[in-house]
Parts: structure tokens; C-alpha cells; sequence
């Protein structure tokens, strides 16, 4: 059942960040009893997010309850392509859901549900998720919904039978129209088809920010540093990451200032799929100036976030050792050579 916790061993709520709390059912004491909840997956959490967000806050704000946002993991046409086998239904994902987490806090929202998106809820109908979800899980005062919202099995549920229910049940209901930036609107879709483009210039403009990846270091294979290029290896959780190729980066959380780099966001063709890593999604950092004070080991653990500024390439295919090796010293250049003649990032922000 979709309100409760999946197993003894789920941690059912945590602080995100010391602000936000995020809960992963409704049956924990710290749930507020009341709140202004909007209901998305908020991939990306992209400009149209943000000021949807800031509305909500306000209503929450005049209502004196706080505010809330139900998202899922994993993203609903993720459940149904696995159900379906049909891969290609999955949308490619922009941001994993740790980054989702941190950029909803970065906005102010009080707390956040994470509801998995499984078969119960899938087959849940639409006035079952008014009363289960809403009304009894989060005692809804206050919708708001983004101007395609559909929802319950088969997504029967609308607009027009939520402000219904809201008549009925005594909560609100606001539906807010698309947000467009230079007459472009702006939506996780949109961000997909630019960082899928390697265009890392509109995907920071939709988003607000350059685009990023955080997590912690984590083990790799350790070919780099035999090659002579260390690398940070971050995993990214979904199989199929909205960006791919080789980027200039810059890596924020090893020293005072960012540090700049190149990077590799992919599968890692050249390498053996059944490497330590078994084939997954892998973004591998190689900084181009390394802290001396961290040492060779220093930064495993470490929590960093990397931001994507520009894409050099896609991923390639090199025959051998002494051509990968030639291809990432080339890819390290271009990294300079770029840093070098870009002040500022996309938005104003220095280097």
C-alpha cells in the first residue's frame, strides 16, 4: 500500500540539509498534519519548478500550515516501461534523486514526500488518491498543480475532479500555466532535449543554474591514475542520464574555490563492461590541478558536486591503452583551452 513504509530497514524520514524534511510514507509523527502541497516529479527542478515553488510557499505562508511537495522514485513512465519492457518509454533522467532532494531545499519548501511509484499506487484510482493521499495521508489544505497534472490509474483523475474534491473535502485547488523563458517553455522535457544536445548554455538558462551532478567519491577501477589522470568517480543512479559525452567542469567541495576539470558522463566505452563498476553510469572528474593538501586518497567519501559547462564531445571508442591515453590528454587541453577563454559561467557567475 502506497502509505506505507516499504520495509523495517527504509529510513521513513530524515533532515535534508537541516531545513527540509523528507519523509518516505505518511505514517511518521514528524509529518506535518496540514499543508500546501503541490505533486510532481520535479526533474531537474528546472525555472517553472522554482516559480511554482515560490507560489506554493506563499499559500502555505497565508494558510499558516507548510509547505509540501510529493514527488516519486521511481518516475512513474520508469515504472511502466519496466512493466511494459519497453525501455524506451523511460524518459532520460536529469538529475538523480539526491540532487532533486537538494535543490527542493535550496527553495525554501518545509518538508517533502517520496512516495515509490509501484503497483498499488499505479492502480490506485483517482478518488482514492484524493482520499488516501491528500486528504487522509497529508491532510491537504491547499493544491496546487502544474497545468498538465493528471493523476490515479490510467491518469483519469483531472483537473476539473480535483477542484471538485476540493469543493467537497474543504482544500483549495490552483492549477498554474506553463513558464516560458524568451518565449520558450520550460519544462523538464526541455532541459532533457538541450543537455541530450550538448547545449549546457539553454539547459543552465531553463534551469536556472549550471547543470550539476553531486554524490560521494567512490571507488573506481583506479585506471586513471596508471594513465597519469586521477579521476573522482561519482555514480549516477539511473541508467539513462539526460547528458552523455565529455565536458569541461568545474568540482566544488575539495577546496575554498571550485576547481576546474574535464569529465566523462557515460558507460565508459573503451573499458570492460564487467569492470569493477559492471557498466553503469559513471561520472569520472579528472581535476586538472589537484589540492596537494588532500593527498592521492583525500577525497574518497567526500560529498562534491560537479558542474557540466560545456560539452567538448560525446563519448568515444579508443583502440587501446596509448590511444585512450592520447585522447584524454587532448580532452585535458581542450578543457584548458576553454576554461581559458570563458571569464564568467552562463548566468554571470565567475569561474
Amino acid at each position: 500500500m502506497a502509505l506505507d513504509c516499504r520495509a523495517p530497514s527504509v529510513a521513513c524520514y530524515q533532515k535534508y540539509i537541516n531545513i527540509m524534511k523528507v519523509f518516505r510514507c505518511f505514517k511518521h509523527p514528524g509529518i506535518a498534519a496540514a499543508c500546501a502541497v503541490t505533486i510532481g516529479n520535479f526533474d531537474g527542478v528546472h525555472r517553472g519548478h522554482q516559480a511554482m515553488l515560490a507560489l506554493l510557499k506563499s499559500e502555505a505562508h497565508q494558510r499558516g500550515v507548510p509547505s509540501c511537495v510529493l514527488t516519486f522514485e521511481p518516475h512513474p513512465r520508469d515504472y511502466f516501461a519496466k512493466l511494459h519492457q519497453k525501455p524506451d518509454l523511460a524518459p532520460a533522467r536529469v538529475g538523480t534523486l539526491r540532487d532533486k532532494l537538494e535543490d527542493l531545499a535550496h527553495t525554501g519548501v518545509d518538508q517533502t514526500i517520496v512516495l515509490p511509484f509501484d503497483a498499488p499506487l499505479a492502480n490506485q484510482s483517482a478518488q482514492d488518491f484524493i482520499q488516501r493521499v491528500l486528504l487522509d495521508g497529508l491532510g491537504a489544505r491547499y493544491v496546487l498543480v502544474g497545468d498538465d497534472f493528471r493523476f490515479g490509474k490510467a491518469r483519469a483523475g483531472d483537473y476539473a475532479l480535483l477542484d471538485a474534491a476540493g469543493e467537497a473535502h474543504g482544500f483549495d485547488v490552483a492549477r498554474m500555466n506553463s513558464y516560458e523563458v524568451h518565449g520558450l517553455r520550460v519544462s523538464s522535457s526541455a532541459v532533457r532535449d538541450a543537455l541530450g544536445q550538448g547545449r549546457m548554455h539553454d539547459a543552465a538558462r531553463l534551469l536556472g543554474r549550471p547543470y550539476r551532478i553531486s554524490g560521494h567519491v567512490v571507488h573506481g577501477r583506479k585506471l586513471g591514475r596508471t594513465l597519469g589522470f586521477k579521476t573522482l568517480n561519482l555514480r549516477f543512479a539511473h541508467w539513462k542520464p539526460a547528458a552523455s559525452g565529455i565536458f569541461v567542469v568545474l568540482v566544488h567541495g575539495l577546496a575554498d574555490a571550485p576547481l576546474h576539470g574535464v569529465a566523462n558522463l557515460g558507460v565508459r566505452p573503451s573499458l570492460d563492461p564487467g569492470d569493477v563498476n559492471r557498466g553503469r553510469v559513471l561520472l569520472e572528474t579528472h581535476c586538472l590541478d589537484w589540492p596537494e593538501a588532500l593527498g592521492p586518497e583525500g577525497a574518497y567519501g567526500k560529498i562534491i558536486r560537479v558542474e557540466l559547462l560545456h560539452k567538448l564531445h560525446d563519448e568515444l571508442k579508443y583502440d587501446g591503452l596509448d590511444a585512450l591515453t592520447r585522447g584524454i590528454q587532448k580532452d585535458r587541453d581542450d578543457a584548458r583551452a576553454w576554461l581559458a577563454t570563458h571569464a564568467r559561467l552562463p548566468g554571470g557567475t565567475r569561474i
